[in-house]
């Protein structure tokens, strides 16, 4: 079947340039400035002029060239279909610490596509190895001047890159940073932490190298690999001890010293596991350099408790303890638990000011992938019901917002928010994951000032 030629618009925003110019769902864009659109990078670049001609194509197959005066980078409001306007790329490597290979049979489709799609990482914030990114695609990448690009290190030793992404390319494929630090490409990067692997003395290499890229590396994650129970016929990982933890941690901030001296960054940043894994307090909030690495687990609690403590101070002195007057209120929460200590603080510092207030937190054990896997965002929902069976519940439990998958109600494992409520037989609650809503959640929008 023959493709049909442009990119498929799916819907319009309100109030912008698009709706204006009556461009609608269904249409079909097909150039910008007389150039056809390969896919988002060219895309984001034709539109930034402060005068395009965008030619799209009607359903009815009339073609309408429009000319629009507009500010210099100003967004046309266009949601395509596909949002990187291309097929996705997926991974050719077979890394020793890949996560999906770790995956259960019987799951979703999608949650088995690997992707290591460049436009991922600058659509998306993904992380990408480099090793599927083409000479035309690095060009693309400087002569448009995409930022910031994410990258999976894993280690600076060629020769060893090659062994832990199972691809001979892995160690030549570094050399496209130096391509993109010369032309001023701001980039992150991270490093999966394997024991006896890339640790210890590799570890303090790939650190000293990557230093080489500042200031347009601006800051690289470490975080330990993710161990599920389904790695029979894998290469054989063991897992990080309270005492690899200090060590690693004791190289992380012996970096952020030297670095921070020299750059005013820490450049080097350990992933929110390590402190608890070492019983070490989480770092200051200064420490994160504005949570670059927020996504990758760097900082999250910490921030998460900076909100917190801020959303608290806001509600005491907006009177939200004299507008509670006396209300009896019982809910619960659950978490992983890795971040169970946390939440649970948080839920008795609240219990404490606001008498009359029960919150039950429930750290769930991972028994679907593993007990080594304590982060919330890998709960399944037969895990939360199996757990919260017979526990108390009270008026609503609150479910995290990142055990969902993204714009939906469904679970890792295919079971919704209303399964949930049903079995349970209890309103179920989405909370995003920061301190503000977190509170708003506990008390009540109308007790939340």
């Amino acid at each position: 079947m023959k493709k049909e030629k442009g990119h498929l618009v799916k819907e319009v925003e309100e109030g912008s340039i698009a709706q204006e110019m009556e461009i609608e769902a269904g249409d079909r864009l097909l150039a910008i400035n007389g150039e056809e659109i390969e896919d988002i990078f060219d895309y984001q670049y034709l539109i930034q002029d402060e005068y395009v001609e965008v030619l799209v194509k009607k359903p009815s197959g009339e073609e309408w060239l429009l000319e629009i005066d507009k500010e210099y980078e100003e967004d046309l409001g266009i949601i395509f279909d596909n949002g990187l306007m291309d097929d996705y790329r997926s991974c050719h490597n077979k890394c020793i610490f890949c996560f999906i290979d770790q995956m259960p049979p019987g799951m979703r489709d999608t949650l088995y596509f690997k992707d290591d799609d460049s436009r991922l990482s600058f659509l998306q914030g993904n992380y990408v190895t480099l090793t599927n990114m083409s000479d035309k695609d690095v060009e693309r990448i400087i002569k448009y001047h995409l930022s910031p690009i994410n990258i999976s290190f894993q280690t600076m030793n060629p020769e060893l890159r090659c062994k832990m992404l199972h691809n001979r390319f892995a160690g030549e494929a570094l050399k496209k940073v130096d391509r993109f630090y010369g032309a001023g490409i701001e980039m992150n990067g991270q490093i999966v932490l394997c024991k006896g692997i890339n640790d210890g003395e590799e570890l303090v290499r790939s650190i000293e190298e990557l230093t080489k890229y500042l200031p347009h590396l601006r800051s690289v994650s470490v975080v330990p690999v993710g161990l599920s129970k389904f790695r029979e016929g894998l290469y054989p990982l063991e897992p990080f001890t309270r005492e690899d933890a200090q060590r690693v941690l004791d190289t992380i901030h012996g970096w952020q010293k030297k670095l921070y001296a020299q750059y005013g960054l820490h450049f080097i940043h350990a992933s929110d596991e390590w402190y608890i894994m070492a019983g070490q307090e989480l770092p200051d909030a200064d420490n994160y350099d504005g949570y670059l690495q927020y996504e990758n687990g760097v900082g999250m609690l910490r921030l998460l408790m900076e909100e917190f403590e801020d959303a608290l101070r806001s509600a005491m002195e907006s009177g939200a303890v004299e507008r509670w007057n006396g209300r009896r209120r019982e809910i619960s929460s659950v978490t992983g638990q890795l971040s169970y200590p946390y939440i649970r603080r948080m839920a008795d510092r609240l219990s404490a000011l606001f008498e009359g207030l029960c919150v039950h937190v429930y750290p769930i054990r991972n028994d679907f992938f593993g007990e080594q896997i304590t982060v919330t965002g890998l709960l399944t929902g037969q895990d939360i019901m199996a757990q919260l069976t017979g526990q108390r519940l009270g008026e609503e439990l609150l479910l995290p917002e990142n055990v969902l998958r993204s714009g939906e109600r469904v679970l890792l494992d295919d079971c919704t928010v209303e399964d949930l409520a049903k079995t349970l037989q209890v309103p179920v609650n989405i909370v995003k994951s920061s301190g503000y809503d977190f509170i708003e959640s506990v008390l009540g929008k109308e007790n939340y000032g």
